[in-house]
């Protein structure tokens, strides 16, 4: 069973509101099959938030999320995952309890795949991203990197046309940065699903995006190529304040 592809995710004048605070205030933007887009900002910049928003965590008030035209903002988040839509997490939030290969056969069951498709489809995704240490392992058990690459690759088991990475490359070193890049240069590739990182590290980021977009204040502050953004005179300001003539300390 293969799900059929959507070309187009759109965010739509999103705001939120949390107590009086606008986490988002009018953001607008597009991730396409086949792309990577890259989502940054300083600290509270509401990356989350719409990662949140467009996974079915959070509803926008007002705004829209749309999938090829149609209005899916009202689904809940384990629709938003069966509607093709699937995302990792900032703390992994893998079921602890559960193996490697069942986090990912769970994924599978929950889409529609018989039981042993979920299994052969689990195989296949643990070895392509390279996890090799045990899939019998339960998550409570796994080192951290390995706990986000799993997290990865279980998004990956929900055949999504739309994979949704909450800073991915947290807490890893720099060879395992590099491997990570690599893992998501080649998602498109071979998922044919479009890809949103977001993500601190802007070797990361710079490395591997098509586009960026660039939020600052819950505001959308700039969206272009890694170049364009690297000589954002906004965005070094976003970051660096009076400090932008030194852009190579971040980006």
């Amino acid at each position: 069973m293969t799900k059929a592809r959507k070309e187009k995710l759109e965010a739509k004048d999103i705001h939120v509101v949390f107590g009086g605070v606008r986490a988002l205030s009018g953001v607008n933007l597009a991730l396409r099959a086949g792309d990577i887009l890259g989502l940054i900002g300083p600290n509270g910049a509401g990356k989350t938030t719409m990662v949140n928003v467009l996974t079915g965590f959070q509803k926008p008030a007002p705004g829209a999320v749309v999938v090829d035209g149609e209005d899916i903002s009202a689904l809940s988040a384990r629709k938003m995952a069966q509607f093709g839509i699937g995302r990792s997490f900032q703390s992994a939030r893998l079921f602890r309890g559960l193996t490697v290969t069942e986090n990912l056969v769970v994924a599978g069951l929950g889409i529609g795949l018989s039981r042993r498709s979920a299994v052969a489809q689990a195989e296949d995704i643990l070895n392509w991203v390279g996890y090799r240490h045990g899939p019998d392992h339960r998550c409570d058990s796994l080192p951290y990197s390995d706990e986000r690459r799993i997290s990865i690759a279980r998004a990956l088991a929900l055949q999504p046309s739309f994979v949704l990475l909450d800073e991915p490359a947290s807490g890893m070193n720099d060879q395992e940065c590099e491997q990570l890049m690599e893992t998501i240069v080649n998602i498109p590739r071979r998922f044919g699903c479009g890809v949103m990182l977001i993500e601190h590290n802007m070797q990361v980021i710079m490395g591997v995006c098509h586009r960026i977009h660039v939020l600052d204040g819950g505001k959308s502050l700039a969206e272009g190529t890694p170049d364009e953004i690297r000589k954002d005179p906004n965005v070094l300001r976003a970051y660096l304040g009076n400090k932008g003539s030194h852009k190579d300390a971040i980006i």
